[in-house]
């Protein structure tokens, strides 16, 4: 979603000639890190999705090498015709058009076959973007499109403005005029009404469409509305502001008219920019980078629009006549800079002098802190829809939208909606399956990226799709949330969480942790393909799969996890009192694993990796806090072994059961290793209860003087085997894993006797 970073200088004088007001001046303040602290609460209830349609696998024209755009295809809306058919419409940016009716799918237009130029093999908006059917559609049988063309049209189709310098793409609206409009395909007559041409292949013409709340005689009705990106130039130039020129702009247009470029449209007079010396009238709005999705409240009104941003902030804005949303001199309600587009800035005191309009309703991208900040962290907004329907009661009201890459689905409180107000809470609202089963989105797709939009029909029932999978859902009832599987005393203490649920859609073979230091968990060598479908618990989906792959040479692509990482995202463990290691564990195959790493292959390795916590100068293998199976005098035993000192030597607790009793094949167990470094006190439990064992070293290797662990912060995690920096294989493990828990503190047993009945009694 990121914009190209680039210089137009061609542009830049009558950019800046045209621009509404003056640009504010670089601000010197300290930079916002986190502009937007709060987090989405949890909703009390959430959408049941039923399985609407599927449509056909489509490829991109000509074949694309982006995998954002290799996808089971490309929908990307679902509609109803304005006919009282009930007939609904998904466009597809790969190229065709269907109908819906009934559950029968018709493939009612192909613009791969239309258009001689087509394009949609690069860009993410490239394509066969949206279509608007015209409110008297029964009658006159017009509708309208927009697509993209390539460089050869570029040669020879005139813009209707002149394109952005060295033009990639354009951007072409068409009118069609259906011959019968109850039929099932497409025959008529086309014709051209807008074209413009962009520097880059983002940002370009997203959605078209026409308000549905509109009535005859009202002067908004069969006016059509165009949402027109930056072209991905606006990060450099003042070009969203630049009244002269589509880009960033929310346009207005009579496709029934003639005083607009060449006769092909009308310009509304009440347009707020109509008739002023520079300006296009078609302009409605200004100041957008990409301007994704919008919509209108069937109550009150009220246009609503999804505006993706570029490194922080993604924003909902209720859109009037002349509005500014400020990009790119600001993102969000937050001064941007392009130099530091990590970070935002404070608002100047003059802020109120620049008239810009801020957002309703946002949320920050938060990017893991073990993750470039100026590289795409996997958000987007998609524009939603406003619930008047009346079979779900809980959600009228509310302003249900989401985030298009990762698939979380949120809410607002339209009355809390409101322009120069604070932002309205977002509400995170959990999936349910038909059989009641809790999924979030990747799971209904299979993928870590979604693809998410909204959809809706004339009863304003609610619809769910992703090109992920090429999948509609329409949302056909609540249901209460589940409890969180953490309780709050584990919360408190809840340094990195892993559940396995929440890939990091930039690269789904990352996860996501869900404890206080969220650090991005790396899944080696196996990628995605590690995370299967498994779940230790009620309410559990997903597992991590972790083994050796190679089982008959030295190698080094056994599947595991871990973290290394020098950047201090784990330094709640900095000198720490207490440490706890806890999770779900399921032995899947032969365990200790033939060790590669020696002649003979009778040779089993010594030990088998779960999962632990390194110490601050670990190159790999040293840890603070790890539950692991190793051989103790000569026989495998589930230990807790432990080091206070960087440096130090460790200390082992050992149960005295037999391991393969502990750790039955097929079976999920939880376990946990705790570490009080003030006393020297360790202790390991299974499935809520302490097990009985012994320390193997009489003496006190940790030297324990009453104060916690080395200050400094420790270089990872390693899971399912050693070296996470994964330099060479060592103790690999057949086994899954499931909601694995590092605490910066050492768990009493009624803790983990308490979190454990939270698995299991959800």
């Amino acid at each position: 979603m990121r914009a190209n970073r680039r210089r137009v200088a061609a542009i830049t004088a009558a950019v800046l000639a045209a621009t509404l007001t003056a640009a504010p001046p670089a601000t010197a303040e300290e930079p916002i890190t986190d502009p937007i602290p709060e987090e989405p609460i949890a909703a009390e209830f959430g959408l049941v999705l039923e399985q609407h349609a599927q449509l056909p696998a489509t490829e991109a024209t000509p074949p694309a090498t982006d995998p954002r755009l290799i996808r089971h295809n490309r929908i990307n809306h679902i509609g109803e015709l304005p006919d009282g058919s009930g007939r609904q419409y998904v466009p597809d940016l790969n190229g065709p058009l269907y109908l819906l009716e009934d559950g029968r799918q018709h493939l009612y237009l192909d613009f791969r076959e239309r258009f001689e130029h087509f394009f949609s093999g690069k860009g993410m908006g490239s394509g066969f973007g949206f279509v608007a059917f015209h409110p008297d559609f029964a009658a006159n049988g017009k509708f309208y499109t927009v697509h993209s063309e390539g460089r050869e049209a570029i040669a020879t189709r005139p813009p209707t403005y002149p394109n952005q310098p060295d033009a990639v793409v354009q951007s072409v609206v068409t009118e069609w005029t259906a011959q019968d409009p109850a039929a099932d395909t497409f025959t008529g007559t086309q014709r051209e009404i807008f074209r413009y041409g962009f520097s880059t292949h983002i940002h370009a013409v997203q959605q078209i469409d026409f308000n549905p709340t509109a009535r005859p005689g009202d002067p908004d009705y069969g006016l059509l509305y165009l949402g027109v990106g930056d072209g991905g130039i606006g990060l450099d130039t003042d070009i969203p502001q630049d009244l002269s020129t589509p880009a960033g702009k929310l346009l207005r247009i009579d496709p029934a008219g003639g005083n607009g470029p060449g006769g092909r449209y009308g310009i509304p007079a009440d347009n707020p920019f109509a008739g002023r010396p520079g300006a296009l009238g078609e302009i409605y709005a200004v100041g957008m980078r990409d301007p994704h999705r919008f919509s209108w409240d069937p109550e009150d009104r009220r246009m609503f629009l999804g505006h993706i941003g570029q490194h922080a902030i993604e924003a909902v804005y209720e859109v009037r006549a002349g509005d500014n949303f400020g990009w790119s001199r600001r993102e969000g309600a937050f001064t941007f800079d392009p130099r530091t587009q990590c970070y935002l800035y404070p608002l100047p005191e003059d802020d109120a002098d620049y008239g810009y309009t801020y957002p309703v309703a946002a949320y920050d991208h938060d990017p893991p802190p073990n993750w470039p900040c100026n590289s795409d962290s996997g958000h987007a907004v998609s524009g939603g829809q406003v619930y008047r329907g009346h079979d779900l009661p809980q959600l009228r009201g509310k302003y249900v939208f989401g985030d298009l890459v990762d698939g979380r689905v949120f809410y607002t409180e339209t009355d809390r909606m409101r322009r120069g107000e604070p932002r309205a809470p977002l509400h995170e609202l959990p999936l349910f399956d038909t059989t009641g089963r809790q999924l979030r989105m990747s799971d209904f797709v299979g993928d870590g990226r979604v693809d998410l939009r909204f959809g809706t029909d004339s009863q304003r029932n609610l619809y769910l799709l992703a090109k992920a999978s090429g999948t509609i859902w329409k949302v056909t009832g609540t249901r209460p949330a589940r409890a969180s599987e953490v309780t709050d005393t584990v919360r408190r203490n809840l340094v990195a969480h892993y559940d396995f649920e929440h890939p990091f859609a930039a690269d789904d073979s990352r996860e996501l942790d869900t404890g206080s230091s969220r650090t991005l968990l790396s899944l080696i060598n196996g990628g995605q393909d590690m995370r299967v479908p498994d779940g230790a618990f009620p309410g559990s989906n997903n597992a991590l799969q972790t083994r050796q792959i190679s089982p008959d040479a030295e190698s080094n692509d056994d599947w595991k996890a871990g973290v290394w990482d020098d950047n201090g995202t784990l330094s709640a463990f900095n000198a720490t009192d207490g440490a706890t290691v806890m999770g779900w564990f399921k032995m899947t195959g032969e365990n200790p694993a033939p060790d590669t790493t020696t002649p003979d292959p009778g040779d089993r390795y010594n030990a088998v990796g779960l999962a632990g916590l390194l110490t601050g100068n670990s190159t790999g293998h040293d840890v603070r806090a790890l539950l692991e199976l190793i051989e103790v005098d000569g026989q495998l035993r589930l230990v807790a072994l432990g080091r206070r000192l960087d440096g130090g030597a460790s200390q082992t607790f050992a149960a005295r059961q037999d391991w393969r009793e502990l750790l039955p094949a097929g079976q999920w167990v939880h376990l946990a290793a705790t570490f009080d470094y003030t006393t020297g006190q360790m202790a390991l439990y299974r499935n809520g209860a302490p097990l009985p064992g012994f320390y193997t070293d009489p003496g006190d290797p940790w030297q324990v003087d009453g104060t916690g662990t080395t200050a400094s912060t420790p270089r990872g995690i390693k899971i399912g085997g050693s070296f996470p920096g994964n330099d060479r294989e060592r103790n690999p493990c057949h086994c899954r894993m499931d909601s694995l828990m590092f605490l910066d503190t050492a768990a009493d047993h009624r803790t983990i006797a308490e979190q454990y009945r939270r698995f299991t009694h959800r």
